[in-house]
């Protein structure tokens, strides 16, 4: 089992090691070659694995493989732990990645970082393994921070262009803020239990629960609240929870293949697997529970909001994926991991087929991304068209497809759980699912059907260099990230298609269109018996006996095709099918009325339009105080008192000193001899006075 472990962690990180250096010796081939070669042999060692757990039944394997350090009794360690969880984790994040991989070919077939490009994803996906696979909290955070620095190099891949330096910049700051609460958890943990391994802290969960913080003086504080408060900080930065959400449409300046690989199955997921992975310790705390379920309802629905007013079709995808993220945070918060867990997994697949047929769009329509500039697209990109139907079908509850099983689970578990903020939590999910059907059919409406609204002859101008909105050498629009960015939206590259009507990708982007689509049908029917309700995680998840919602409504389930049945007896459904029908109306039967609604609501629009005017607070609020308190600290600590002060201060002190101490030195003998004869006498009269 070691080294099958070893195998998959470290064949994407030699793939990325040679495409990353040897890039020019091997060639675009040998680069794309050698990394979808590592990353497929990690995705069928994942499923043997998986097999094994399920079918052999082989004992959960917890092993340290090298010691680094060990200080005051703290062992730092290099292990996996393989359960139900982790293995299930490293089957989506090696498949979809592998899916990702493939697409690349074709999605970035001309740009000019090709190899790097494949570097990066592979590092990424090795960096995620080895979050996922960790025994320790110090390789949980070597993972962490890994994939923080890989999503950083990759938003801004097309680093000539201002505004993707920009957002790399603004996604590093707000992971660091988050990543600080992570640490002070972690620290938190190591302080009460002095051990960094998992299985240890589990051990003493209770006793982390018996002890207290006094962080305020007078106050005293559970430590088991503090620590799991601390540590959801961390998955609220990492996987785009409010307030620290900010960063994530912004990742939309990368390349779309890496959109959809940190929005499907890596760096968003993470914050979802470790809250998961810490259950032993969440369950404990009553507050942080709460915490958890309304930070992630306020997101499932505010964020989903957003979506109805972009027209950028990558953006409207992404504040989908804020919104899904929430429904996750709130199954953690309800106490039903596994139900945020499953929602992860099919999530991972038809979120990665949405970003990918927006970008089969994208490549179409010669770098366009506004969905007002397109339409009519169905005849020109049948597998696109149909795969992306397929998506948006499972992500907005469509029975029998994934999502529904998925999503409906997760919406009967906060509708049971008794947890603080459950009634609230549960009206967001429930509206939620309007919000979802009515943006997700608007950008399939938009874009694929209804008139034409696009000019061949547009793109062959565009093509030929002559479009309104110039790209650099790279092939990247220089816009802003003012409120009307996705009004001059295209996807920043070149892909070497010109001119001409939209028509097909290639099959290297229609073959991970294909594989995505068929879990994102099916996986739901296989996998929502023994996932949910037939006790999958073991002893991977941890939940008491009075916070298990899921066992409360597994008395209810008695096999995939009733659970659909039951579904036309739930609001969900219909909800879903009323935010269908009202699109189909807004854009398909009177496309006229949307400008009227929004010129009459424009107050509203304004402010989603805005998004909630979070930027402009973190900008002129947040970060323009820092900036005003570092400039205060500047002139009165720098200027004033260390410069001022004490640095010139005392230079200024020893010059006057020295001009009187010079006046002494008079150059005449009887001068000093007088002295002298002074300091003696003085000396003489101290020692007879001591005496």
């Amino acid at each position: 089992m070691q080294q099958t472990l070893l195998i998959i962690v470290l064949a994407p990180l030699f793939a990325a090691i040679i495409a990353g250096l040897a890039g020019r010796v091997i060639g675009r081939a040998g680069a794309h070659t050698v990394t979808i070669a590592g990353v497929a042999l990690s995705c069928g060692l994942s499923l043997y694995v998986l097999k094994q757990i399920l079918v052999d039944g082989i004992p959960v394997y917890n092993h340290a493989l090298y010691t680094w350090l060990i200080s005051d009794g703290i062992r730092m360690e290099v292990g996996f732990l393989i359960d139900q969880l982790s293995a299930l984790m490293m089957c989506v994040v090696t498949f979809v990645s592998l899916c990702v991989h493939v697409y690349t070919i074709g999605y970035m077939k001309d740009d000019p970082g090709y190899q790097r490009f494949f570097a990066y994803i592979s590092l990424f996906t090795f960096s995620m393994l080895m979050l996922v696979m960790s025994n320790n909290f110090l390789q949980l955070f070597f993972g962490w921070e890994a994939v923080g620095l890989v999503s950083y190099l990759l938003i801004g891949f097309w680093f000539t262009r201002p505004s993707a330096i920009f957002a790399n910049m603004k996604a590093f700051l707000v992971n660091r803020v988050g990543d600080f609460g992570f640490v002070l958890g972690i620290a938190g943990v190591v302080y009460l239990t002095n051990s960094l391994d998992y299985v240890t802290v589990f051990e003493q969960a209770n006793s982390i629960a018996a002890k207290t913080f006094e962080i305020i003086p007078g106050a005293q504080w559970e430590a088991i609240t503090v620590i799991c408060i601390c540590l959801f900080i961390g998955a609220m930065g990492k996987s785009a929870q409010v307030p620290l959400h900010v960063w994530l449409p912004d990742s939309m300046e990368g390349p779309t293949p890496i959109s959809a690989l940190i929005h499907a199955a890596t760096m968003v997921t993470a914050g979802i697997f470790m809250v998961a992975r810490m259950s032993p310790l969440f369950e404990l705390s009553e507050t942080a529970l709460s915490f958890v379920l309304v930070i992630g309802a306020t997101t499932a629905f505010f964020m989903g909001l957003l979506g109805l007013v972009n027209n950028d079709i990558k953006r409207v995808v992404a504040y989908s994926t804020l919104s899904q993220l929430g429904y996750m945070t709130v199954a953690l918060g309800a106490s039903a991991y596994g139900a945020a867990i499953f929602h992860l997994m099919t999530h991972a697949f038809f979120k990665a087929l949405l970003f990918l047929a927006a970008g089969s769009v994208i490549m179409a329509m010669h770098h366009e991304q506004d969905m007002r500039k397109m339409g009519g697209l169905k005849k020109y990109l049948p597998i696109t068209y149909w795969t992306s139907l397929i998506g948006s079908l499972a992500l907005i509850g469509f029975p029998g497809f994934s999502g529904f099983f998925s999503k409906d689970a997760l919406i009967e578990a906060v509708h049971a759980s008794t947890t603080w903020g459950h009634t609230y939590a549960y009206w967001c999910v429930l509206l939620g699912v309007f919000v979802t059907a009515f943006y997700s059919f608007r950008l399939v409406f938009m874009t694929f059907h209804g008139p034409e609204r696009f000019s061949t002859d547009a793109h062959e101008a565009k093509a030929a260099g002559h479009d309104e909105h110039a790209h650099d050498s790279h092939g990247h629009d220089a816009h802003g990230h003012d409120a009307h960015a996705d009004d001059h939206a295209h996807d920043d590259h070149d892909h070497g298609d010109h001119g001409g009507p939209p028509h097909e990708s290639p099959w290297v982007v229609t073959l991970p269109l294909i594989l995505l689509a068929i879990p994102s049908i099916f996986i739901g029917w296989f996998t929502i018996g023994p996932v949910l309700f037939g006790g999958y995680f073991g002893d991977a998840i941890y939940v008491t006996e009075h916070h298990d919602v899921l066992a409360e409504i597994a008395h209810e389930f008695h096999g995939p095709a009733e659970f659909v049945l039951h579904g036309f007896l739930g609001a969900p459904l219909y909800l879903a099918f009323a935010g269908v029908a009202l699109s189909w109306f807004l854009y398909i039967k009177r496309p006229d009325l949307p400008p009227v609604i929004a010129d009459k609501f424009s107050a509203i629009y304004k402010v989603l339009a805005n998004k909630f005017y979070f930027d402009e607070f973190n900008q002129k609020v947040f970060a323009g105080g820092s900036r005003a308190l570092g400039s205060l600290l500047w002139h009165i600590g720098d200027e004033k008192v260390i410069d001022g002060l004490l640095v010139n201060g005392s230079a200024r002190l020893v010059g006057w000193f020295s001009g009187k101490v010079r006046q002494v030195q008079t150059g005449y003998l009887y001068t000093y001899a007088f002295t002298m004869i002074i300091g003696l006498a003085v000396f003489l009269l101290w020692f007879v006075l001591a005496r």
